[in-house]
């Protein structure tokens, strides 16, 4: 029922908005209280938040650190529209502003829940780290660091998403460090790693779908305009019916299994008559793209 249900894209963006909430409800009541930080993008505003609320009266009843997750995550948004596709931008301005809504209006409770770091370390990991892979599983991204890694991996950098979030968040922790205590940056890190495993474990989008179009169609239209509104590749080769003897088009396309329902509406649109084979959880390996959205 749930899995046919995720198929819906408007199911899928509310899971996504749920995921938001679930990760702003485990950092705020479970992280921030232990005055601990997360990272890549939430960890810099936090820190930025910090710092501030020495020097100036920050408002009471709205953690900062939302608001400025939002301000911060702009350009970010603007590229992501740009390099990324509209629909999968669009998803995540709509994840970006819930949660920084969350961020603000969940504030952190005047005393931890729990009394022991690695306690709060572990609950608030669990929690952001399924928050977060249910917002990637349903294809959508909160914004931050996975939006840059996409880019610059786009562009033909070396830096994949996780290289670029380990490299970045090694430095924040560091800073931290050096602004705190090493504390601190320790139990900051033990949260990061537990949420990472969990949020890996949450997202499922890894899991991929290969599809055969059977089609008569030999206009270069089909594949071109799954190339384009997908960003996945195609490999076709001739074929010839065995009962009809009549010439078609055999297409293969490897997608995530939230991508196939967007595939069949463009070969429908194009194509009616065209026929699928769709073969479920193939393991895929060299170069691949692993994409968020």
């Amino acid at each position: 029922m749930l899995h046919k249900a995720m198929h819906n894209r408007w199911t899928r963006l509310a899971l996504a908005v749920l995921g938001t909430f679930i990760n702003s409800f485990g950092m705020n009541f479970f992280i921030v209280p232990m005055q601990l930080y997360g990272g890549g993008v939430t960890g810099v505003c936090q820190l930025i938040r910090t710092l501030l609320s020495r020097v100036i009266e920050l408002p009471a009843g709205v953690d900062f650190a939302g608001i400025l997750y939002l301000i911060v995550n702009i350009p970010i948004l603007v590229l992501a529209w740009r390099s990324l596709g509209h629909g999968f931008a669009v998803r995540t301005l709509i994840c970006t502003f819930s949660s920084s809504l969350f961020l603000s209006v969940l504030t952190a409770p005047a005393a931890p829940i729990l009394e022991e770091r690695l306690a709060s370390c572990l609950v608030g990991g669990i929690l952001c780290g399924l928050g977060l892979g249910l917002t990637l599983t349903c294809g959508s991204s909160s914004g931050g660091l996975d939006i840059i890694g996409l880019w610059l991996n786009k562009r033909g950098s070396r830096f994949t998403v996780g290289r670029f979030s380990l490299g970045f968040n090694a430095v924040l922790y560091g800073i931290c460090a050096i602004l705190f205590d090493v504390q601190t940056a320790l139990y900051s890190i033990i949260y990061n790693v537990f949420s990472s495993l969990f949020m890996d474990r949450a997202h499922q989008q890894g899991i991929s779908d290969q599809v055969l179009i059977f089609t008569r169609d030999e206009d270069p239209e089909l594949p071109q305009n799954i190339m384009q509104r997908l960003g996945r590749g195609v490999t076709y080769w001739e074929g010839k019916g065995a009962y009809t003897g009549a010439d078609m088009r055999i297409l293969c396309v490897c997608v995530s299994k939230f991508e196939v329902d967007d595939l069949r509406g463009i070969v429908r649109e194009l194509d009616p008559n065209a026929f699928f084979i769709v073969q479920e959880g193939v393991r895929i390996e060299g170069h691949f793209l692993r994409k968020i959205g």
